[in-house]
């Protein structure tokens, strides 16, 4: 009998791995609905739904590895690095899902609150947060719209040598900035920006990519603390913040 290996879980889902079947539990049907929804429309390779049950969802398992895991460095190619900027370059060119995301003013709004929680809680040092704001304004402008995974970060993309065969978490996506995809993919990964871009294939504003990184990290910092992860671990949102500075 294969082991249970409990990939992440916190208050709000949790997802195990048994032998290559995915389980994901979530209480909030609605980011269920919106994964299956968004693997279906998506024009890259994604898991294939074995069976839904809410609140489970069971994923079949994407051959290859992750493409990296923040903090860790990358044993992935450039190649692959490209290759996935290409696959994001797909999905942003793909037809529009149905539901929107946020827009500038209810990120600047919810951006100021959690500055503010995090100077006010003590999460991070009123310097950091303030610079980091500053920075994060340049993200703050109109965009055009595209079909966005919403939370590609690094250990969402798996690969195998140098090619994409799948993409998987898909609860975020929406219609969003560009951008902020490819900000999220190379968060930490500063190194392989250009290898993305090279892949994703145009010409893009790299100080709105570092924006979002700054934007990206001061969203995420209480979140991860209070969920049980550490965003100081090295290389990870905190190290990201700092280099800011």
């Amino acid at each position: 009998m294969d082991d249970v290996e409990v990939v992440v879980a916190h208050n709000e889902r949790a997802t195990l791995r048994v032998g290559d079947v995915f389980l994901k539990i979530d209480a909030d049907r609605r980011r269920t609905d919106v994964e299956v929804e968004a693997m279906a429309m998506a024009p890259i390779p994604t898991p294939e739904v074995l069976w839904r049950k809410p609140p489970v969802l069971a994923l079949a398992a994407l051959p290859g590895t992750a493409l990296g895991r923040l903090g860790e460095p990358s044993t992935a190619s450039p190649a692959a690095w490209a290759a996935a900027g290409a696959a994001v370059r797909k999905l942003h060119d793909a037809p529009l899902p149905p539901w929107p995301g946020r827009g500038v003013a209810e990120l600047a709004s919810a951006l100021d609150v959690e500055c503010a929680r995090l100077v006010t809680n003590g999460f991070l040092p009123t310097d950091l947060v303030t610079r980091n704001r500053r920075v994060a304004e340049d993200a703050l402008r109109p965009w055009t719209p595209v079909f966005t995974h919403g939370d590609l970060q690094v250990a969402h993309v798996f690969v195998d040598g140098d090619e994409v065969t799948g993409v998987v978490d898909w609860s975020e996506a929406s219609r969003g900035d560009a951008l902020y995809d490819l900000a999220v993919l190379t968060l930490g990964y500063e190194e392989h920006l250009g290898d993305v871009v090279a892949g994703y294939g145009t010409d893009v504003d790299l100080d709105v990519i570092r924006a979002w990184w700054s934007l990206r990290s001061l969203m995420a910092v209480r979140w991860l603390v209070e969920h049980g992860f550490d965003p100081s671990a090295p290389g990870c949102e905190v190290d990201v913040l700092r280099s800011r500075m």
